[in-house]
Order: structure tokens, then C-alpha cells, then sequence
């Protein structure tokens, strides 16, 4: 089955202006065109939007993006160099986790400061 890029938008949750910029960014090889030019995205075009998504989400740049998508289209000769790349994305998902687990124990030790001053303050005035 064929989908418009409004129809492929409505699918994925992405915006029909980001799924022309991914494609204008060289992200899409892989989604067909109708004679009078028309994109038609398939079935399986929704499992590589996804993976850049994935991609993209977790900080991954463009430009590597598309080299990953360009290694996938020559074939299984690039394995290692897709696993090479996800290895070091994870390496680096990894690295903003521990930096966010960082950032939410701050906060949740201030949450805690603020429901104890707020619960000290209430026996004080009753």
C-alpha cells in the first residue's frame, strides 16, 4: 500500500515538513515516487523513519544519519561499520543518561528539602 507524505506524517507523528527535509538531507533513497513525482512512501519505509527518528532522538547528527542510511543501501559489506556507529551512539546515550541520573537526584533531593520545609512550616502555624 502507498502513503502520501500527509498520510505518512499522520502515521509516523512527524511533520510533513521534516520528512521533506529528511529527504532533501539525502535520509530518504528509499521512498519511491509516483510518475507524476508524487512521494509514495510504503509499508516498510515507516521501520527506516522510525530507526531515524531513533537516530535523530538520540542526538545523532545529519550528516551521520545519512551516512548509516547510505551504508545500509550499499549492503551487508558496511555491517561493521553500522555496528561500529551504533556502538559509539550507545557509548554516548549512555554517557547523557548517567549526566540526566545526575541532574534528577538533584532534584529529587530538592523536592524532598521543599516537602519538609513546606510540612515543618504548616506545624508552625497550626
Amino acid at each position: 500500500m502507498g502513503y502520501s507524505i500527509g498520510k505518512a506524517a499522520e502515521k509516523t507523528g512527524l511533520s510533513t515538513y521534516t520528512l521533506r527535509y529528511y529527504e532533501k538531507e539525502g535520509l530518504l533513497p528509499f521512498v519511491e515516487r509516483t510518475d507524476s513525482g508524487t512521494r509514495c512512501f510504503k509499508d516498510s519505509d515507516f521501520e527506516w523513519l522510525a530507526m531515524i527518528n531513533c537516530l535523530k532522538n538520540t542526538g545523532m547528527s545529519i550528516k551521520d544519519i545519512r551516512e548509516f542510511v547510505g551504508w545500509c543501501m550499499e549492503g551487508d559489506g558496511t555491517l561493521e561499520k553500522r555496528l561500529a556507529m551504533f556502538c559509539a551512539q550507545k557509548k554516548e546515550v549512555e554517557a547523557k543518561m548517567e549526566e540526566f541520573q545526575h541532574y534528577l537526584d538533584k532534584l529529587e533531593f530538592k523536592i524532598s528539602y521543599y516537602e519538609a520545609a513546606i510540612e515543618e512550616a504548616g506545624k508552625k502555624h497550626a
